[in-house]
């Protein structure tokens, strides 16, 4: 049970920071030069915070799915599908927002993936909530995010 829990986290681990490698890769371009002339939030963090960030919530997002997964509870295959979806959805923020720049697709977004992660948050409550309690940080990271993006929409 040990050695199948810890597989399942270091894969989980590397899937979530797999995402988050190409979606940085296709958001490069238009952070150097679409982003810099936005109108940004007060709020927003200096630029070194985001990698930073963004790899230890990516690191406690591989860890929570991977004690989903590696869970015999038959509500797992419900949770790694809802958590599939946020994944894709986080993906896609940053193709609607920074490669096609558009804030508004991007708000649109990030909205559902606050709904997907409050569900795969409280979902994973009960099968294991340790799993659910590492998605705190996330979804307070999105809080700001969802700010920082509604107000780039509002104001450029």
């Amino acid at each position: 049970m040990y050695m199948k829990r810890s597989i399942s986290i270091i894969v989980s681990i590397a899937i979530c920071l797999f995402a988050g490698l190409i979606a940085s890769y296709l958001q490069s371009e238009s952070i150097a030069t679409w982003y810099p002339h936005l109108t940004k939030s007060p709020l927003t963090p200096p630029s070194i915070a985001f990698p930073i960030i963004w790899t230890i919530l990516y690191i406690l997002m591989g860890i929570s799915i991977g004690l989903i997964a590696s869970s015999n509870q038959e509500r797992r295959k419900v949770l790694l599908l809802i958590f599939a979806i946020q994944l894709t959805l986080n993906f896609l923020w940053s193709f609607t927002f920074f490669f096609i720049q558009s804030p508004l697709s991007g708000f649109i977004n990030i909205l559902l993936l606050d709904l997907v992660v409050i569900i795969y948050t409280l979902k994973s409550y009960r099968v294991n909530r340790v799993a659910a309690w590492l998605c705190v940080p996330y979804l307070a990271w999105l809080a700001i995010a969802t700010h920082l993006n509604w107000y780039i929409y509002a104001y450029n």
